[in-house]
């Protein structure tokens, strides 16, 4: 009711994006939607609940407090995947809600054979073998082992998904550490088919390796960025559109975050605008304050750098983003007033301004941007 800014969510956008990851996915292929850092800055209940629409039923969070937050707000949500942190306390809750979780330690198997054995029920896990990453998982010598206790606790456990992570499938430069991991995958698959034991799933690929590895698709793939709209990289759009300057726009944002203009204030020429001395007027300018900043996820990396859009015309950041508000020039932004419409991310009279245009212009990806829009902004549905 009181919020200083809002952003929209596009349904259309998304059945876009979807359409293009499903003509890619190989046939057969399960999809996990991950929605991790609050569906990438998108909203956790606001985003899920528009991709179930779309009938995508498997998602995946990072840890059991993300899972927890979205269990709460939407209880009937079909499929959720823990892919990285979960205490020992926090295993029980998973287990009786019926939500998967990663396993990439031996603590964690025997916590969840503990906890079924309490509750006869059977934990669905998802094995993390470690393939050149060097974060997490089970190395290839602990898989006897691992193959062992399967068998004997097959009573407790479901085998619902062998993964890895790749280090870097967006980068050409890092293609023969992912060539190795995938070899490494395939090896992995060979032993536990020796033993006889087989999961679910198997899944390595992210958006980047959706695209540039299609070899890894295995039977199901676990896409973040690609969903709302962003490429991984710039080169990953090259390597699949070629030149990216006369490619069509495959992707569509979803995200729109809007603002209203606060205060308008003129500057005579000579005068420094805000905090320090970052930017001093060389002409006579008007400017529009507007109540954001910082703490609602705008960079201050952006100070001087980035726009906004007023009337339809960019109207350039002019001076220190504060903690809670920024100012712009709007000396040619034509008639602006108390109240009008700042679009932070997204279109505005033909005009766009992507999270991407803010990433060339700081040492941020797009993933860092994005997730660090305040989870307190109201997010909405849209058309």
């Amino acid at each position: 009711m009181f919020e200083t800014s809002t952003i929209e969510l596009s349904a259309s956008a998304l059945q876009n994006n979807l359409r293009f990851i499903k003509k890619i996915m190989k046939k057969g292929v399960r999809f996990c939607s991950v929605v991790k850092g609050n569906a990438y800055g998108h909203g956790f209940s606001q985003f899920v609940r528009m991709a179930m629409n779309e009938g995508v039923d498997y998602f995946a969070v990072y840890s059991a407090e993300e899972a927890y937050l979205l269990k709460e707000e939407i209880p009937e949500i079909p499929h959720l995947f823990i892919m990285g942190e979960i205490q020992n306390e926090a295993i029980e809750w998973a287990m009786i809600s019926g939500i998967e979780f990663a396993v990439f330690d031996f603590s964690r198997l025997e916590t969840s054979l503990y906890y079924s054995r309490k509750h006869n029920i059977k934990a669905k896990i998802h094995l993390e073998i470690e393939t050149g990453m060097r974060r997490t998982g089970f190395n290839h010598r602990s898989i006897p082992e691992i193959c062992a206790w399967l068998k004997v606790n097959s009573d407790h456990i479901i085998f619902q998904g062998l993964f890895t992570h790749f280090a870097g499938a967006e980068s050409q430069a890092n293609h023969f550490r992912i060539t190795n991991q995938i070899n490494n995958f395939s090896l992995t698959k060979k032993l536990f088919a020796a033993e006889n034991l087989q999961p679910v799933y198997y899944h390595t690929s992210c958006s980047a390796a959706l695209l540039n590895y299609p070899e890894t698709h295995e039977n199901m793939v676990r896409i973040g960025i690609l969903q709302y709209g962003y490429w991984p990289n710039k080169e990953t759009h090259t390597r699949y559109c070629g030149d990216k300057n006369n490619s069509p726009e495959i992707l569509k944002r979803i995200i729109r975050w809007t603002s209203r203009v606060m205060e308008i204030k003129d500057v005579k020429k000579g005068c420094f605008i805000g905090y320090g001395t970052s930017y001093l007027a060389h002409k006579n300018m008007r400017l529009a304050i507007i109540p954001i900043g910082y703490a609602h996820g705008y960079s201050r990396n952006l100070s001087n750098v980035s726009w906004v859009l007023i009337n339809g015309k960019q109207a350039m950041v002019t001076g220190t983003i504060n903690m809670n508000c920024l100012s712009v020039d709007i000396t040619n932004c034509g008639k602006v007033e108390k109240g009008d419409e700042v679009v932070l991310i997204g279109k505005q009279n033909g005009k766009i301004i992507t999270v991407s245009s803010f990433s060339e212009k700081s040492n941020q990806l797009d993933y860092e941007l994005l997730t660090r829009i305040h989870i307190n902004i109201p997010r909405i549905m849209g058309k």
